[in-house]
């Protein structure tokens, strides 16, 4: 079988054509796969850069309630150096935040079996003034908390100055903090280091003998002679700080319920939380010992849970 040149010609035309372009596509292909590597590449050494900003001078904040403190236990100081500091250590957990919408309500119950039977029950139906009215239970979806253990020493040994006078080269200054606080007559006494931050215009002083320090820091401010002037700096505590076992939790509240469908009701919500409670308590309704309701019929509400 012949064939004529010019159907080769035809052939190897389409046969080239039909290569170039599976090139050309490929080309595009690697070059979009370029690009994304790139891009990848620029966000991994970000996410880097903002991670190691992140974990320099790491802080929390954290809005802690007033509480009592009591002492838990005693402890024997295995060397010296532990009678030179006040040790303390604290359990911190985090209160969690919920907003309750309009038209909502929570309610705890004593015992977790109770509130999780409500809610597999779903649908209530509530006499609300002399009215049926369908509501849902559900869980209550927490955002994450955190708890953390704070280990703080207070020094017997050492006090903090702020508000030291930028008006002095750093040596210079350093050596008028010596001298100052060696003054006995303003209860000073010998120095044993200085630690100087001339930014901070704050200073670490550390005393020989124990006793010194508590006795400077009966006083709110202290002396500072500099070149003929004095100046008063203000005392504090030196103390350190430093956190254990912090952890991020979250999850679902077991004893507590949301309840909806209270929206258009024309009654006072402090009355509502009441016919809840009579509804909730009855066993032959599926519920039982109440701990509190909060209802939200005017405006949205904030309810804090914790651990």
């Amino acid at each position: 079988m012949e064939v004529d040149e010019e159907s080769q010609r035809r052939f190897l035309k389409e046969l080239w054509s039909e290569q170039f372009t599976k090139c050309e596509e490929n080309k595009g292909l690697i070059s979009k796969i370029e690009k994304e590597n790139i891009q990848l590449k620029e966000e991994i050494q970000e996410l880097e850069v903002k991670l190691q900003e992140g974990t320099r001078g790491f802080q929390i904040k954290e809005d802690i309630t007033e509480t009592k403190l009591k002492f838990a236990s005693v402890e024997n100081p295995e060397n010296d150096s532990r009678v030179l500091n006040i040790s303390c250590s604290f359990q911190v957990s985090s209160q969690i935040p919920y907003e309750l919408q309009k038209g909502q309500a929570l309610i705890t119950f004593e015992k977790e079996e109770v509130a999780q039977n409500v809610i597999r029950k779903g649908k209530h139906c509530v006499e609300i003034e002399n009215e049926d009215v369908e509501i849902v239970a559900k869980p209550v979806p927490l955002n994450s908390g955190v708890r953390f253990q704070v280990h703080l020493e207070v020094s017997k040994m050492k006090v903090r100055v702020n508000e030291i006078p930028d008006e002095l080269p750093e040596d210079q200054m350093r050596d008028k903090l010596e001298l100052s606080f060696s003054k006995s007559r303003n209860g000073g006494g010998e120095v044993e280091n200085v630690e100087y931050d001339k930014l901070a215009r704050s200073a670490v002083i550390t005393f020989v003998e124990l006793g010194v320090a508590d006795q400077i820091l009966k006083k709110r401010d202290y002396p500072l002679y500099t070149n003929r002037n004095c100046h008063r700096v203000i005392i504090s505590p030196y103390m350190e700080a430093h956190l254990e076992k912090y952890q991020v939790f979250a999850g679902v509240s077991q004893r507590t319920v949301l309840l909806t469908g209270f929206k258009g009701l024309h009654v006072d919500e402090e009355t509502l939380e009441d016919l809840i409670i009579i509804h909730f308590q009855r066993v032959k309704n599926g519920g039982g010992e109440v701990e509190v309701v909060k209802c939200s019929l005017s405006k949205p509400q904030i309810a804090y849970f914790e651990e």
